[in-house]
């Protein structure tokens, strides 16, 4: 084998650092070594870089160690972000139309994207001036739908007047991996591969055929405890609790007056040991039982469960069917038990996994057992089944764009980088003009909206296509509806009537007064002319509209002159026939016989058929 075959990667956490190499062999990850070291120094706090200099020291060690150990040149390397680095915002996110419709998938991604753009939107507002950086979407869930305003398992194919979502999206801040990104250098090595720890962890402990159930897995390390959680055949979520294994700790050095070292030592002899013998500082040699000592951090342990606890069920909803714990913080004894009995779960539905469960992973020398190795052998196999995939590059209209690649990508995770907005790729339709007329409640609807069209590769696709590194992405943005305007002279050619007095809100007014929302408007026909009837359809408002170019159409059995426009859509038609929509259930439109869309283009003696659903 030659040094392109292995992969290096490094588990870069707040106390030690693992360096696993291995390599693929016959659909296997082959552990050919691992090294670990700790730093000398609190280098790193809460998972996250603070002195370069001192933890690219320990990387370095690692690295030579390796090198010596397998006669290898080692220059590039697979790391992983820490879960402290991810922030998350719930958002909710709500869309109304003028009319009941059909919900369709572009409808639901043009939400969902909204609420992703909106959930950046506020955590950069949270940050000061000197704090704003880019952040990447690792992954988002939807907690709720909404129809009308009520809770809603899925929205699509269900009609009605508005849609919502809680939305639920996670993002990584460009300056952790910047940090990651400067110690790897430091040490000389080039980052072949970046994922997320949880990512990482997951992908070892989870496999793909069991995240199709609601699982949580909890990575509790030294200064954090990072969580994913899996759902409908992927990961859903992800999450951080700020305390771990050194809250633990923290406790004895305080309780036993000894520094931090002693205090760790301490920790890590309590499942092993009866008694424990250490020197506190005032040198004084002490011998305590580990049930004593037990009792001491108890309540620190039961803090710390509850941490968890809670940010499951943030995240979660609801207890899952199942937790694993990992990392080396998973093994303080009785938080397993807490876990279960805060998420009213049995006991045997919260275990500790060590690298016994992992399936695709054998070892060539000296196999190192434990929850903790969990994570830096998930890096290392992530790595190699993404060698050189840890970004991929689209252009969307000409402009090149980079995405994290953690997750399946879709072409609305591209568009939202490339500064898309929601109205951008539904559009709005046109503002209606509601209104009273003879007492009766009148609305003339905005024109619709056009979508955009969406391109990958040249050919026509939509918003959740996965894409590719490499994509040509083409964005034909939407088209909004022009905002209904309609005069006191409309009325009168719409509904036929003659010589008559127009009178809004009580005051006389002319033919060329635009209605506006909420108008009450009155038309008496003078001499005792006969005032037509509202809502019916009569061929003298056609006639009263007629251009030489206009079409004549069949609606509900009655012939309609469309004029004024060079091409008609179905939804002009509800400008020549009064349809009170404002209580109905619903609507139908058919073109022909046919479903119609609103957007349909209409042709002379084409046949429509519209029918409202009442409440």
């Amino acid at each position: 084998m030659n040094n392109d075959d292995f992969v290096f990667a490094l588990d870069i956490g707040t106390r030690t650092v693992v360096g696993v190499i291995g390599y693929e062999k016959d659909d296997m990850f082959e552990v050919a070594a691992i090294e670990v070291l700790e730093h000398k120094s609190r280098a790193m706090y809460d998972g996250q870089v603070h002195d370069i200099d001192e933890v690219a020291k320990v990387v370095i060690k690692i690295k030579e160690k390796l090198e010596k150990r397998l006669g290898l040149s080692l220059n590039k390397v697979a790391i992983a972000a820490a879960g402290r680095a991810l922030k998350t915002k719930k958002i909710n996110i709500n869309k109304s139309f003028d009319f009941i419709c059909d919900i369709n998938s572009e409808m639901i991604s043009s939400l969902e994207m909204e609420g992703i753009e909106l959930a950046q939107k506020s955590i950069d507002d949270d940050l000061m001036e000197d704090e704003k950086t880019t952040y990447y979407c690792v992954g988002y869930s939807i907690i709720n739908y909404y129809l009308n305003g009520y809770i809603i398992s899925t929205l699509l194919n269900h009609r009605g007047k508005s849609i919502g979502a809680d939305i639920l999206a996670t993002f990584l801040p460009q300056t952790v991996i910047e940090s990651l990104y400067a110690v790897v250098k430091k040490a000389n090595l080039e980052v072949s591969n970046l994922t997320l720890e949880p990512i990482a962890a997951i992908n070892v402990a989870i496999p793909k055929d069991l995240r199709m159930l609601n699982l949580c897995l909890v990575d509790i390390g030294a200064g954090t405890s990072d969580i994913a959680i899996t759902k409908d055949g992927s990961v859903v979520a992800y999450a951080m609790v700020p305390i771990a294994g050194d809250e633990i700790t923290e406790t004895i050095c305080q309780n036993y007056l000894v520094d931090f070292n002693t205090a760790e030592k301490i920790k890590l002899s309590l499942s092993s040991k009866k008694e424990i013998t250490f020197t506190d500082v005032m040198g004084i040699k002490q011998v305590k039982k580990s049930q004593e000592i037990k009792e001491v951090i108890k309540n620190s342990v039961e803090n710390l469960s509850d941490s968890i606890v809670q940010k499951i069920l943030e995240y979660n909803g609801k207890a899952p069917g199942a937790v694993f714990l990992i990392g080396g913080g998973s093994k303080i004894e009785n938080l397993d038990k807490f876990v279960a009995q805060k998420l009213n779960l049995p006991i045997q539905r919260v275990a500790v996994r060590g690298t016994e469960v992992l399936k695709n992973v054998k070892y060539r020398g000296k196999k190192i057992s434990g929850p903790e190795i969990i994570t830096p052998l998930g890096i290392a196999a992530t790595a190699n089944m993404q060698r050189g995939r840890n970004f991929i590059y689209v252009n969307v209209n000409e402009k090149e764009i980079k995405l994290l690649n953690s997750r399946k990508l879709m072409v609305s995770d591209a568009l939202i980088y490339a500064g898309f907005r929601g109205e951008q790729i539904i559009g709005r339709n046109g503002k209606p003009v509601n209104f009273i007329l003879n007492g009766v409640e009148k609305t003339i609807l905005g024109g619709m909206a056009k979508p955009c069209e969406v391109y990958v590769n040249g050919e026509p696709q939509n918003l959740k296509t996965e894409i590719n590194n490499g994509d040509n992405i083409i964005i034909k943005t939407a088209q909004s509806g022009e905002d209904a305007v309609v005069t006191v002279n409309d009325l009168y050619e719409l509904y036929g009537f003659n010589d008559a007095a127009a009178k809004v809100n009580g005051e006389y007014v002319q033919r060329d007064y635009v209605i506006a929302n909420g108008d009450n408007i009155e038309i008496k026909e003078e001499n005792n002319i006969k005032n037509y009837e509202l809502g019916e359809l009569k061929d003298e408002v056609a006639a009263a509209k007629e251009l030489k170019d206009g079409i004549e159409v069949i609606v509900n059995g009655n012939k309609i002159k469309l004029v004024g426009k060079e091409e008609y859509i179905f939804v002009d038609i509800f400008n020549y026939i009064d349809f009170d929509i404002s209580k109905a259930k619903g609507i139908t439109l058919k073109l022909n016989g046919k479903d119609a869309a609103y957007t349909d283009v209409l042709k002379d003696g084409d046949s429509i058929d519209i029918y409202l659903e009442q409440e």
